[in-house]
């Protein structure tokens, strides 16, 4: 009887046991079922939409017509879109190697214990809460051929006024300097957060060893660093990609010569400037192509390299 009696008790305190995790389940699936509508609503479904809109010619406002693959085989010929892949393949291989030297640099000298050190990080954050609109106009009217800031001095040190934007030369190189400059806080506080978890008594026991400086970096600070270099590589590679904002603002037709002519300005064109919706949801989808295998090298290519704690 007592062992009938314990396997019934043992029985219902496991269907309660299941009935209470189910419960917490349901519980945790209702807090997320607003995120979950929003980002079916606003991100899945949409893909789907542009995936169905890439096959038609349609401006959206006379009758779609339906015309399969055709977008995607004319985008094959297309020289300016072609164009449009070599400019944002230029500004990406100049913006993202500048970014993490550069932000890398400003992060270790701010991970000094120097007085008023805050507010140095603070003044480097700033351009990344600021309007991209503002900062553009600001760089615009600095990279001026004749009243600019940059050329007035270049003449005090005796070089050549340049015309920046307006020459095919510099107009994305110019587009990269300015790019740099906005962004490089963002990077500069993620450097200085992976810095401060490095342990000190590595950099104590080198010291000990007798390294210096370089070896240190290239021994200790390098290999910890790199899942945090890994996550801004990435992550800088598909922002680039995407780069539109300061080349519509500084170059609004795209430069001379379609120097500065990216795939998101270039898509922007196409859909909302010539109203071919069909063909912008092709090249939106050959970017999305892009960036995706892009990003699975580096997951397996890159991501061997780097070092976790």
């Amino acid at each position: 009887m007592e062992t009938d009696y314990f396997v019934m008790n043992t029985g219902t305190l496991k269907r309660k046991a299941r009935k209470h995790k189910a419960d917490k389940q349901y519980f945790a699936y209702l807090l997320l079922l607003p995120t979950l509508l929003v980002i079916t609503s606003f991100h899945v479904l949409p893909i789907f939409f542009s995936f169905g809109l890439s096959t038609l010619n349609w401006d959206l406002i006379s009758e779609a017509r339906f015309v399969g693959l055709r977008n995607f085989r004319l985008l094959a010929s297309d020289q300016l879109f072609w164009k449009s892949v070599w400019n944002t393949i230029y500004y990406t291989a100049l913006a993202v190697p500048m970014n993490i030297i550069f932000s890398l640099s400003i992060a270790m000298l701010l991970n000094n214990k120097i007085k008023g050190m805050d507010i140095y990080r603070v003044i480097y954050f700033i351009p990344v809460i600021t309007s991209i609109n503002a900062v553009s106009i600001v760089w615009r009217l600095m990279y001026h051929p004749n009243y600019g800031l940059l050329n007035q001095l270049l003449g005090m040190v005796g070089l050549p006024p340049q015309r920046w934007l307006l020459d095919p030369r510099w107009a994305m190189f110019s587009i990269v300097m300015m790019s740099v400059w906005k962004g490089l806080g963002y990077n500069v506080i993620i450097f200085l957060t992976g810095l401060k978890n490095i342990p000190q008594h590595l950099y104590e026991a080198a010291t000990v060893d007798g390294a210096g400086r370089w070896h240190k970096f290239r021994h200790i600070t390098w290999p910890l660093l790199s899942p945090v270099t890994f996550f801004i590589f990435v992550m800088s590679i598909i922002g680039s990609f995407q780069v539109f904002a300061q080349i519509y603002m500084m170059t609004p037709g795209g430069g001379p010569m379609n120097s500065t002519m990216t795939i998101v300005f270039y898509l922007y064109k196409v859909g909302f400037g010539q109203f071919h919706f069909g063909y912008a949801a092709a090249i939106a989808f050959e970017l999305f192509l892009m960036i995706f295998v892009l990003t699975l090298l580096q997951k397996l290519v890159v991501e061997k390299r780097v070092h976790y704690q």
